[in-house]
């Protein structure tokens, strides 16, 4: 979908290489400038989520290869970085510097705070941006600390997709014509722009500042419950008809408390009760017993137990590249075949390769 497209990237840590990966998922040529020395702490010598990226290595504190750099830019459709507000204007690759060489880029920039604010300069973690943005707040049952996936809606949901869409709108506007731009990427931003789909209940009264009075973040039909093998189930049988198959096959339609699903008051009671029953028994009986039915109920698997679950299998969302386990490219179009990941590049694996385009712009995209 995206050939033609060349982004180059900065090697950070976190969002803004997944950011990459996602473009180079979609057919992008993503080059990602990796330090000469070994990579970032916490980071393997071969990332997944460089995967179907090309690598060059460059000190960025070296003018002969920031001039290289510079030359690379002026080829690419857009640029993506991660670093903290000011180290890549230090580094004399601030915006200004890069549209000079290439008026159209689209410079890409991928903080936790943005840009600017009061806490744009200081450091801080995916449950520091959401927990600021109020994206933190339902995450948990009432009574416990509020903890959401590691990543998921912060560093992924709040900060590299709405990159990789500002990336792309960018993108668009200057192939039609417009100028270049600077796409101001901030997990605070994109975070609390995600609460959208849950401040929308607000306005019918489904969502309150209490916690565990809400819609979706308190009845004892929209939580996970544990085992009795220490596993866990998931139930989110929101509409009352699920909800009604839900009972069905729990042997609880006869009952009157259950039967009031919306009163909120019976709702700690009730999730009590729920969670002495499913305690009852193994994850996987569970399992059988809601398998095939609209009530709304499925195991909560790790990743690799997702990987061979029958529905992921089918769909092929798991694959494993030499022995790394991860998720396949996504979203999917038709008529186009999925195409399996290949392996992250070693450090200045393309270096030669890109310099030499370079010297030739007959061969430069």
């Amino acid at each position: 979908m995206l050939k033609g497209t060349r982004i180059v990237e900065i090697e950070a840590l976190g969002p803004a290489p997944f950011a990459g990966m996602l473009l180079a998922d979609l057919g992008a040529d993503v080059i990602v400038v990796h330090r000469k020395q070994a990579p970032m702490p916490g980071l393997p010598e071969r990332s997944l989520l460089d995967r179907g990226k090309r690598s060059i290595a460059l000190d960025l504190r070296d003018a002969g290869d920031v001039a290289v750099l510079m030359h690379l830019i002026a080829t690419a459709d857009g640029l993506i970085e991660g670093f903290r507000p000011g180290v890549m204007e230090r580094l004399g690759l601030g915006p200004d510097a890069c549209l000079a060489v290439s008026p159209k880029l689209v410079y890409g920039r991928m903080t936790g705070w943005g840009q600017h604010g009061p806490l744009a300069r200081t450091a801080g973690h995916d449950m520091n941006y959401t927990g600021v943005s109020g994206a933190l707040w339902y995450a948990s049952l009432p009574g416990e600390p509020p903890m959401a996936p590691p990543t998921l809606t912060g560093d992924i949901g709040g900060g590299a997709l709405y990159l990789v869409i500002g990336m792309l709108a960018g993108i668009m506007s200057a192939r039609a014509g417009g100028q270049g731009t600077v796409v101001d990427a901030a997990i605070v931003d994109g975070s609390a722009h995600m609460m959208n789909l849950l401040m929308v209940l607000g306005q019918s009264g489904g969502l309150v500042a209490e916690r565990g009075q809400s819609l979706l973040d308190g009845p004892h039909w929209g939580r996970v419950y544990r085992t009795a093998d220490d596993g866990f189930i998931s139930v989110q049988c929101i509409e009352p008809k699920f909800y009604t198959l839900f009972l069905d096959r729990l042997g609880l339609a006869a009952d009157p408390h259950f039967a009031k699903q919306f009163d909120r008051d019976l709702w700690p009671e009730l999730g009590s009760r729920l969670a002495a029953i499913f305690a009852a028994k193994p994850r996987d009986e569970w399992t059988s017993l809601f398998e095939g039915s609209d009530a709304c109920v499925s195991p909560v698997l790790n990743p690799w137990e997702a990987a061979q679950h029958p529905h992921m299998a089918a769909r092929g969302s798991w694959l494993a590249v030499d022995g790394v386990l991860q998720a396949a490219a996504a979203p999917r179009f038709s008529g186009w075949a999925q195409k399996r990941p290949a392996k992250g590049p070693a450090r200045d694996e393309h270096g030669a390769e890109i310099r030499a385009e370079l010297a030739d712009p007959g061969i430069s995209r």
